[in-house]
Order: C-alpha cells, then sequence, then structure tokens
C-alpha cells in the first residue's frame, strides 16, 4: 500500500506499485506505437492449459485456489497479447510472491496505526483540527460503525481504502481534508499502483466485466494480476535480463535505462549523479530550477553540440520506450566512451531508498530486484525441469 509516501521511492516516478502515474497516459499512448518488444516475448509461448497446468505446478503446494490463481495469470498475458512462456510466467509468479505471498488482498501489520498517522497529516495539510476530525469520525458509517471503528480494525489496504472512499463520499469534512484523493494508492497481489492501473484502463479494453471502479478491480485477485502483468511485460525494453524489469516494476517503467544513462553523463561531466532513473525535474519552477541531471547534461552541452532546449528536449522522452533513439542519448554515451574508452551499460539497477509508512527498514530498488530476480530463476529452473522436453 502507498498512502503518501510512495511505497517504493520518493521520485515522482514511483509506482508502480509506483506510486505517480508518471504522466501514464502519454506514456501508454506512445507504447500502442513505438518499438518492437523484446525476442522473448515474441515466443508464442504455451498452449494456454498448458500454461495453466505448468503455473499450478510452480506454485506453492498448499496454496488455496491454485487453478484459479493459474487461470488469472495465464488469461492476463492472453488478454495482453503477451506470450506464456516459462520466463513470462515465472516473472509474474517472482513478483506476486515478492509482493503479497499469493494474497489477493494481503493483510498489513499496525495499518490502522498507518491511517491515522495518514488522516492527521492530511488534516495538517487542510488547516482541520485534528480534535474535529476525529469527532466527525465518530459518526456512523454505511456498514453501521462509525467511520474510527472501521479504521481502529482495518486490517487490509481494500478494506482502509474502502473505508476512505465512504468517507470522501459521505462526509463532508472527510472531502473537506482528502480534497477527493484516497490516500490507498496501491494493492492488490502484485501491489500494482491504482493510478497505472486506472491509465491503463483508459487505453486498453479491461477484459473482464467491472461491477465496481478499476480501484475495486486492482484490490481483486484477476485485476490485481492483470494490471500487476500489464507493469511488468507490457511494454518495450532491451534489456540483458529480466532483473532490469524488476527493478523498472518498483522504481518505474524504463527506471533501469534512465539510470544507465544517468551513469553515462557522470562519466562524460565528472559530475556524480544519483542513479535514480528520472532525468527531468517537475514542478512549476522546472524551468527556473532544472534537476541535477540536466545541469550535468548542459556541461556536455558544446562537445555534444546541442543547446539546452534540445537537451530539455530529449531528456523529457525519458519516460518514452524511444529515448535510447534520441540525440542526445547517442551523443552522450558516444561522449563518455569515448573518455571512458570501453563500452557502457544500457541498464543499470536505480539506486534509490524505498520509503513508506510500511516500510520499518532500510531498503532499496536493488534490494527488490535481486530478492524478485532469485525467485524468477528458481522458479525458471523448476519451470524447465518439469517441461516434457
Amino acid at each position: 500500500m502507498q498512502l503518501t509516501l510512495p511505497c517504493r521511492s520518493s521520485r515522482r516516478r514511483g509506482s508502480a506499485r509506483l506510486a505517480a502515474p508518471m504522466g501514464a497516459l502519454a506514456c501508454l499512448a506512445l507504447l500502442a506505437g513505438c518499438a518492437t518488444p523484446p525476442a522473448e516475448q515474441r515466443e508464442a509461448g504455451l498452449p494456454p492449459t498448458q500454461a495453466r497446468q505448468l503455473v499450478v505446478q510452480l506454485l506453492p503446494a498448499q496454496l488455496a485456489g491454485a487453478q484459479g490463481w493459474a487461470t488469472d495469470v495465464v488469461a492476463a498475458l492472453a488478454a495482453l497479447e503477451l506470450p506464456a512462456t516459462p520466463s513470462n510466467l515465472c516473472a509474474a509468479l517472482a513478483v506476486t510472491e515478492q509482493e503479497s505471498s499469493y494474497r489477493a488482498d494481503p493483510p498489513v501489520a499496525g495499518l490502522s496505526g498507518i491511517a491515522w498517522r495518514e488522516i492527521e497529516r492530511q488534516a495538517e495539510r487542510a488547516g482541520v483540527p485534528m480534535l474535529l476530525v476525529r469527532a466527525a469520525l465518530q459518526v456512523d458509517s454505511p456498514n453501521g460503525k462509525s467511520y474510527a471503528e472501521r479504521i481502529d480494525n482495518a486490517r487490509t489496504e481494500r478494506e482502509l481504502s474502502e473505508i476512505f472512499e465512504d468517507l470522501i463520499g459521505m462526509v463532508p469534512l472527510g472531502r473537506r481534508f482528502l480534497a477527493g484523493r484516497n490516500p490507498v494508492r496501491t494493492g492488490g497481489p502484485m501491489q500494482v499502483s491504482i493510478a497505472f492501473a486506472e491509465a491503463h484502463a483508459q487505453q486498453r479494453t479491461y477484459p473482464y466485466p467491472m461491477a465496481g471502479s478499476v480501484r475495486h478491480e486492482v484490490f481483486s485477485r484477476r485485476g490485481g494480476l492483470y494490471f500487476g502483468i500489464a507493469h511488468l511485460l507490457d511494454y518495450p525494453a532491451s534489456y540483458p535480463q529480466p532483473l532490469y524489469r524488476f527493478a523498472d516494476f518498483n522504481a518505474g517503467r524504463h527506471a533501469s535505462r534512465n539510470a544507465a544513462f544517468q551513469n553515462a553523463v557522470s562519466k562524460a561531466s565528472g559530475i556524480p549523479l544519483a542513479l535514480d532513473g528520472d532525468l527531468v525535474r517537475h514542478g512549476a519552477d522546472a524551468d527556473e530550477r532544472p534537476g541535477s541531471t540536466e545541469l550535468a547534461t548542459r556541461v556536455l552541452a558544446g562537445r555534444l553540440d546541442m543547446n539546452h532546449a534540445a537537451i530539455r528536449r530529449d531528456l523529457e522522452r525519458g519516460d518514452a520506450p524511444d529515448f535510447e533513439r534520441s540525440r542526445l542519448w547517442e551523443r552522450v554515451f558516444a561522449l563518455a566512451e569515448k573518455l571512458e574508452g570501453q563500452p557502457l551499460p544500457r541498464a543499470v539497477l536505480p539506486r534509490i531508498d524505498l520509503q513508506s509508512p510500511k516500510i520499518t527498514r532500510k531498503l532499496t530498488t536493488e534490494w527488490f530486484a535481486r530478492r524478485v530476480d532469485e525467485r524468477y530463476r528458481r522458479c525458471l529452473q523448476r519451470a524447465n525441469a518439469a517441461s516434457p522436453d
């Protein structure tokens, strides 16, 4: 779950669970017509029946509803027109196991405390006295229990999201201090960003009948798997191994590619940069106060034969698949490799500290990616052993 602090990082691109939508509508529109998917996604894949049988074998032996999990994974790949290869199946399963241990709506330890702290933060932001907020939350909610009682007893993100929905919709004070924004921003078995899911559903027809909202679907097994697999696999990336997709799932699409670009800029300019995959600073004052990556790249303007406007224009393509075909990308890498005297990587694990009310120890995007990659490799070994070939 992501409340206000991104579960993945404090960067704008957050989400995928990430948190921030990354200009998701524009990004998804670009994806529709750009680049060819990597080779493993052009394979035919297993027939649906065989794919479901393999997934059941790969799931934990005691998992309840294994057939349903297998059906939803394979159906998601089919709906997204992605092949049911062992690699794709294991990638989806590895993230699901890491994020939820195969629970569609996983419980969160200390969730009520997290919720109350978020309410206090939002009330302070809106200038509403907390005493007034607590009094308002003593009223009965639509299910007959007070909002305060429901918050105290909340155990899962779905439950908390429903409380905030009722609060925003039914209580005028809730609309005032939450301003129509439900602070539960991720959910489901793959902990996918709800903002991403909403943007994806606008660009591509959701394959199931939807009684409620996209938000409600994310908290279901079928919806959480569908949108999670879309975020993980349904975009072109020329990575040498799935490890970098796992990092992108945590830090935002193309974050690993963009971190490699930052590394090249740093090598060419001699200016240390945080390799976080965020290429431009966003906000009302972004033009007056450019980000560190843009400033470091400007130092190279003369050697790149590009002016500041051209540099900014290409950097703004950092969320798009074709950034690596931009003039800026090509010239920065050519210069950096000439100075270094050796090739530089086109994918680097982003160096990001994860921040969330749920996180109680130091975790990073690299930690997440490597944990998922370990699960992926074990899964792939089992899938290969199960293959009749």
